[in-house]
């Protein structure tokens, strides 16, 4: 077998890559390790040259066939990433060092866990074992593999990685069958407050609309781009995404995407970007050019339960942080990562460091379970 680096995605053709992932009549878990969602960042321009990540996916082959791979970035920055290491890169570089680049296994500006290790399991160590050599190799600081699953984790460990243990805000589908399933397991002051809310922002108008396939048309994403750049020039300065990456996205994966638009007068006045897995809907993002009372929650959260439910899916994931989600029926869960550090040094501190974190972390879903907003035995 021959390990190597690949400086794009589309050195491999899209079949063999998506070969690896474990699909079920034609569609991944997430479909943010296909071929097409990681080449229509590439090809976009929002990862490459001057963004701070770029691809260096690593690849397992045997006589030119692909077995396994990674999507792989080098780094030269911590944005984009959404479980922050700043403290590591402060210390190590406090210290003499150089901590940039560093070595990413992840998907760029997507805080979804997914599939990190693409094959057979029985290859997946040896990928943890090149990701360290090629530190050791080049002389970099760090690698880490962000926002992968439990079992990726736990090899992870066995493999010599630390597991750092973060959180986020799912909805979880337990057989509910409508939105009027889901609100009858709510206590009756959050049913009501939920339908408070979803009357007012429904009330903003003119008209919400659910698009998916060939629904979404190229003009919508130019009404999505504004609401894009709004939201990203206030979180984070300047948007990751170029507008070219829309582009992509409608020539290969409208089928993978649901796009919440809010219309008044015929004309989108805010929107919510959401992608389809095998069980899961991702929110991603969202923006407006109007500011409507409760319509963020109708179109980020209430409108994806609407819609997982049509599909029988299971989950809704609707991206980083939020403690606001947790009255709309979005609990919190355990999110994963591993790094591995090329000082041991550096490695004994930062597991000492996420051992305390991760015993934080835990007690704080603890907490907030206590407020989530299901009935209890008994209540109304």
């Amino acid at each position: 077998m021959d390990i190597a680096v690949i400086d794009s995605i589309d050195q491999i053709a899209p079949g063999d890559w998506d070969a690896l992932l474990a699909l079920d009549g034609g569609r991944a878990p997430d479909p943010f390790t296909t071929h097409r969602f990681l080449a229509a960042l590439e090809r976009s321009g929002s990862v490459g040259p001057g963004t701070g990540w770029q691809p260096q996916h690593l690849v397992i082959r045997e006589g030119g066939r692909l077995l396994a791979a990674a999507p792989f970035y080098a780094k030269g920055n911590s944005q984009g990433e959404y479980i922050f290491d700043h403290a590591f890169a402060e210390a190590w570089q406090r210290a003499g060092g150089r901590y940039y680049p560093k070595l990413q296994c992840a998907v760029p500006f997507t805080p979804a866990t997914g599939q990190r290790l693409l094959g057979p399991e029985p290859l997946r160590p040896l990928l943890l074992r090149a990701m360290r050599e090629i530190v050791g190799q080049n002389d970099l600081s760090s690698v880490h593999i962000t926002f992968c699953t439990e079992d990726v984790a736990a090899l992870g460990v066995a493999e010599g990685f630390l597991h750092r243990v973060t959180q986020q805000y799912h909805w979880e589908n337990r057989d509910f069958g409508s939105f009027d399933g889901f609100l009858a397991a709510l206590s009756s002051r959050k049913r009501k407050a939920i339908r408070k809310e979803r009357a007012t922002a429904q009330a903003f108008g003119g008209e919400i609309r659910a698009l998916t396939g060939d629904a979404i048309q190229p003009a919508h994403w130019d009404a999505f781009w504004a609401f894009y750049q709004d939201t990203g020039a206030r979180k984070w300065g300047t948007p990751y995404l170029t507008r070219a990456f829309f582009d992509q996205i409608q020539a290969s994966m409208r089928d993978d995407i649901l796009l919440v638009l809010a219309e008044r007068d015929g004309e989108p006045v805010a929107g919510a970007l959401n992608f389809i897995g095998r069980d899961t809907l991702y929110g991603r993002y969202w923006g407006c050019v109007e500011d409507h009372p409760c319509l963020h929650f109708e179109l980020c959260y209430y409108q994806a339960i609407d819609y997982a439910l049509a599909q029988g899916m299971r989950r809704v994931e609707a991206g980083a942080q939020g403690e606001h989600k947790l009255a709309r029926g979005y609990l919190p869960v355990p999110v994963h990562a591993l790094y591995w550090f090329s000082d041991p040094g550096f490695m004994r501190a930062v597991a000492d460091y996420l051992k305390s974190e991760g015993s934080a972390v835990r007690q704080e879903m603890d907490w907030l379970g206590q407020f989530a907003p299901f009935r209890k035995a008994g209540g109304g």
